[in-house]
Protein backbone atom coordinates (compact mmCIF):
# COMPACT_ATOMS: atom_id res chain seq x y z
CA UNK A 1 0.00 0.00 0.00
CA UNK A 2 1.03 3.24 -1.10
CA UNK A 3 1.32 5.64 1.75
CA UNK A 4 3.28 8.91 0.84
CA UNK A 5 5.20 10.44 -2.12
CA UNK A 6 8.70 11.60 -2.64
CA UNK A 7 9.28 14.18 -5.19
CA UNK A 8 12.34 15.70 -6.64
CA UNK A 9 12.27 19.08 -7.74
CA UNK A 10 14.69 20.12 -10.80
CA UNK A 11 13.99 18.50 -14.21
CA UNK A 12 10.43 17.11 -12.35
CA UNK A 13 8.39 19.59 -11.11
CA UNK A 14 10.05 23.14 -13.39
CA UNK A 15 10.92 21.79 -16.75
CA UNK A 16 8.10 18.78 -17.32
CA UNK A 17 11.06 16.00 -17.05
CA UNK A 18 13.35 17.71 -19.66
CA UNK A 19 16.81 18.70 -18.36
CA UNK A 20 18.10 21.67 -17.62
CA UNK A 21 20.82 21.74 -20.20
CA UNK A 22 18.66 20.99 -22.77
CA UNK A 23 15.98 23.75 -21.57
CA UNK A 24 19.08 25.94 -21.62
CA UNK A 25 20.45 25.11 -24.91
CA UNK A 26 17.03 25.87 -26.78
CA UNK A 27 16.65 29.15 -25.34
CA UNK A 28 20.27 29.90 -26.98
CA UNK A 29 19.08 28.33 -30.23
CA UNK A 30 16.15 30.44 -29.56
CA UNK A 31 17.87 34.26 -29.07
CA UNK A 32 20.53 32.61 -32.08
CA UNK A 33 23.20 32.82 -30.04
CA UNK A 34 26.02 31.50 -32.17
CA UNK A 35 27.93 29.08 -30.01
CA UNK A 36 28.11 25.31 -30.68
CA UNK A 37 26.19 22.92 -28.74
CA UNK A 38 29.85 21.51 -27.74
CA UNK A 39 30.53 24.65 -26.92
CA UNK A 40 27.55 25.51 -24.76
CA UNK A 41 27.85 21.99 -22.95
CA UNK A 42 31.03 23.06 -22.22
CA UNK A 43 30.26 26.11 -20.23
CA UNK A 44 26.84 24.79 -18.93
CA UNK A 45 28.60 22.31 -16.84
CA UNK A 46 31.53 25.22 -16.20
CA UNK A 47 29.00 27.08 -14.19
CA UNK A 48 27.48 23.97 -12.58
CA UNK A 49 31.00 23.28 -11.40
CA UNK A 50 31.56 26.75 -10.03
CA UNK A 51 28.04 27.02 -7.94
CA UNK A 52 29.17 23.53 -6.84
CA UNK A 53 31.96 24.46 -5.48
CA UNK A 54 31.41 28.16 -4.45
CA UNK A 55 28.71 29.47 -2.52
CA UNK A 56 27.88 31.55 -4.66
CA UNK A 57 23.85 31.54 -4.43
CA UNK A 58 22.45 32.55 -1.18
CA UNK A 59 19.39 31.29 0.71
CA UNK A 60 17.11 33.88 0.32
CA UNK A 61 18.00 34.51 -3.75
CA UNK A 62 15.18 34.05 -5.95
CA UNK A 63 15.44 30.79 -9.03
CA UNK A 64 15.06 34.11 -10.85
CA UNK A 65 18.15 35.49 -9.80
CA UNK A 66 19.58 31.83 -9.64
CA UNK A 67 18.98 31.69 -13.30
CA UNK A 68 20.71 34.65 -14.14
CA UNK A 69 23.74 33.85 -12.38
CA UNK A 70 23.63 30.28 -14.07
CA UNK A 71 23.24 32.49 -17.24
CA UNK A 72 25.83 34.66 -16.66
CA UNK A 73 28.49 32.26 -15.36
CA UNK A 74 27.84 30.36 -18.62
CA UNK A 75 28.30 33.35 -20.84
CA UNK A 76 31.28 34.76 -19.39
CA UNK A 77 32.99 31.57 -19.95
CA UNK A 78 31.76 31.44 -23.43
CA UNK A 79 33.68 35.18 -23.83
CA UNK A 80 36.42 33.75 -21.95
CA UNK A 81 37.06 31.32 -24.79
CA UNK A 82 36.31 33.39 -27.59
CA UNK A 83 32.86 31.70 -28.43
CA UNK A 84 30.72 35.13 -27.57
CA UNK A 85 31.43 38.03 -29.09
CA UNK A 86 29.48 41.31 -30.17
CA UNK A 87 27.67 39.79 -33.13
CA UNK A 88 25.29 37.92 -30.56
CA UNK A 89 24.62 41.97 -28.81
CA UNK A 90 25.68 42.86 -25.53
CA UNK A 91 26.14 40.21 -23.21
CA UNK A 92 24.07 41.71 -20.92
CA UNK A 93 21.08 42.53 -23.02
CA UNK A 94 21.46 38.95 -24.44
CA UNK A 95 21.12 37.48 -20.75
CA UNK A 96 18.49 39.20 -20.05
CA UNK A 97 16.40 38.71 -22.65
CA UNK A 98 16.89 34.74 -22.62
CA UNK A 99 16.13 35.62 -18.70
CA UNK A 100 12.73 36.36 -19.14
CA UNK A 101 12.27 33.96 -21.68
CA UNK A 102 13.47 30.74 -19.73
CA UNK A 103 11.75 32.23 -16.43
CA UNK A 104 8.30 32.57 -18.39
CA UNK A 105 8.31 29.23 -19.16
CA UNK A 106 9.61 27.81 -15.53
CA UNK A 107 6.61 29.36 -13.82
CA UNK A 108 3.80 28.25 -16.66
CA UNK A 109 5.56 24.21 -15.88
CA UNK A 110 5.40 24.90 -11.96
CA UNK A 111 2.12 26.42 -12.11
CA UNK A 112 0.86 22.90 -14.04
CA UNK A 113 3.19 20.85 -11.21
CA UNK A 114 1.08 22.96 -8.50
CA UNK A 115 -2.40 21.74 -9.40
CA UNK A 116 -0.84 18.16 -9.69
CA UNK A 117 0.94 18.19 -6.36
CA UNK A 118 -2.34 19.86 -4.57
CA UNK A 119 -4.49 17.11 -5.91
CA UNK A 120 -2.12 14.34 -4.08
CA UNK A 121 -1.56 15.92 -1.23
CA UNK A 122 -5.27 15.70 -0.49
CA UNK A 123 -4.59 11.64 -0.36
CA UNK A 124 -0.83 11.53 0.36
CA UNK A 125 1.78 13.20 2.29
CA UNK A 126 4.91 14.74 0.01
CA UNK A 127 8.32 15.27 1.12
CA UNK A 128 10.73 16.76 -1.52
CA UNK A 129 14.32 15.98 -2.20
CA UNK A 130 16.51 17.94 -4.16
CA UNK A 131 20.17 18.27 -4.94
CA UNK A 132 20.03 22.43 -4.60
CA UNK A 133 21.99 25.41 -3.99
CA UNK A 134 20.93 25.96 -0.40
CA UNK A 135 17.98 28.28 -1.38
CA UNK A 136 15.19 25.57 -2.05
CA UNK A 137 12.73 27.30 0.30
CA UNK A 138 13.06 30.19 -1.48
CA UNK A 139 12.01 28.91 -4.57
CA UNK A 140 9.31 26.75 -3.40
CA UNK A 141 7.84 29.90 -1.58
CA UNK A 142 8.19 32.25 -5.26
CA UNK A 143 6.28 29.19 -7.07
CA UNK A 144 3.66 28.98 -4.49
CA UNK A 145 5.00 25.49 -3.57
CA UNK A 146 6.30 26.03 -0.35
CA UNK A 147 2.72 24.49 1.30
CA UNK A 148 2.89 21.27 0.01
CA UNK A 149 5.43 19.59 1.13
CA UNK A 150 5.66 18.26 4.74
CA UNK A 151 9.37 18.38 4.64
CA UNK A 152 11.96 19.48 2.22
CA UNK A 153 15.27 17.95 2.37
CA UNK A 154 18.07 19.82 0.29
CA UNK A 155 22.00 18.40 -0.70
CA UNK A 156 23.32 21.40 0.15
CA UNK A 157 21.70 22.01 4.07
CA UNK A 158 21.69 18.07 4.78
CA UNK A 159 25.25 17.49 3.17
CA UNK A 160 24.61 14.61 0.90
CA UNK A 161 23.55 14.61 -3.02
CA UNK A 162 22.15 12.43 -5.50
CA UNK A 163 22.58 9.62 -6.23
CA UNK A 164 23.39 8.81 -2.82
CA UNK A 165 20.70 6.72 -1.70
CA UNK A 166 20.90 7.83 1.88
CA UNK A 167 19.05 11.10 1.17
CA UNK A 168 16.06 9.04 -0.02
CA UNK A 169 16.02 7.42 3.32
CA UNK A 170 16.15 10.61 4.93
CA UNK A 171 12.76 11.66 2.91
CA UNK A 172 11.66 8.49 3.93
CA UNK A 173 12.17 8.84 7.55
CA UNK A 174 10.42 12.42 7.30
CA UNK A 175 7.20 11.22 6.12
CA UNK A 176 7.29 8.44 9.10
CA UNK A 177 6.37 5.39 6.28
CA UNK A 178 7.94 2.43 5.35
CA UNK A 179 10.24 2.48 2.21
CA UNK A 180 8.30 0.34 0.49
CA UNK A 181 5.22 2.36 1.03
CA UNK A 182 6.86 5.68 -0.82
CA UNK A 183 6.93 6.62 -4.22
CA UNK A 184 9.96 8.69 -5.25
CA UNK A 185 9.06 10.34 -8.25
CA UNK A 186 12.00 11.93 -10.89
CA UNK A 187 13.40 13.00 -13.80
CA UNK A 188 16.83 11.47 -13.33
CA UNK A 189 17.53 7.81 -13.87
CA UNK A 190 21.11 7.89 -12.69
CA UNK A 191 20.03 10.30 -9.68
CA UNK A 192 16.53 9.83 -8.58
CA UNK A 193 15.55 6.32 -9.95
CA UNK A 194 18.73 4.23 -9.17
CA UNK A 195 19.14 5.42 -5.70
CA UNK A 196 15.48 5.27 -4.84
CA UNK A 197 15.37 1.65 -5.56
CA UNK A 198 18.06 0.85 -3.58
CA UNK A 199 16.69 2.69 -0.40
CA UNK A 200 13.77 0.24 -0.95
CA UNK A 201 11.63 2.50 -2.36
CA UNK A 202 8.97 2.33 -5.15
CA UNK A 203 9.89 4.42 -8.19
CA UNK A 204 7.99 6.37 -10.85
CA UNK A 205 10.11 7.47 -13.67
CA UNK A 206 9.29 10.88 -15.59
CA UNK A 207 10.89 10.37 -19.05
CA UNK A 208 11.48 13.28 -20.91
CA UNK A 209 14.31 14.53 -22.80
CA UNK A 210 17.83 13.97 -21.24
CA UNK A 211 21.09 15.92 -21.41
CA UNK A 212 22.47 12.20 -23.80
CA UNK A 213 21.23 9.70 -25.64
CA UNK A 214 21.53 6.97 -23.09
CA UNK A 215 19.39 4.19 -23.05
CA UNK A 216 18.08 3.13 -19.71
CA UNK A 217 16.20 -0.59 -18.18
CA UNK A 218 12.96 0.52 -18.28
CA UNK A 219 12.08 -2.63 -15.94
CA UNK A 220 13.84 -1.17 -13.03
CA UNK A 221 11.49 1.78 -12.26
CA UNK A 222 7.85 1.10 -11.30
CA UNK A 223 6.28 3.02 -13.88
CA UNK A 224 7.23 5.20 -16.56
CA UNK A 225 5.50 8.83 -16.64
CA UNK A 226 6.16 11.34 -19.51
CA UNK A 227 3.93 13.78 -17.49
CA UNK A 228 3.15 15.01 -13.90
CA UNK A 229 -0.61 14.47 -14.78
CA UNK A 230 -0.24 10.82 -15.55
CA UNK A 231 0.26 10.24 -11.64
CA UNK A 232 -3.38 11.22 -10.96
CA UNK A 233 -4.30 8.26 -12.81
CA UNK A 234 -2.21 5.44 -11.14
CA UNK A 235 -2.20 4.01 -7.59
Amino acid sequence: MIKGYIFDYGGTLDTAGRHWGKVLWDAYRRHNVDVTEQQFRDAYVFAERTLGRQQIIKPDDSFYKTLDTKLRLEMEHLTAEGHLDACNGTPAALRRAMLDDIYSGVKGETARSRKVLSAIGETYPMVLVSNFYGNIATVLKEFGLDTLFKSVIESAVVGIRKPDHRIFSMGVKALGIKPEETIVVGDSFDKDIMPAKKAGCKAVWMKGEGWTDKQYDESLPDAVITSLEDLLRMY
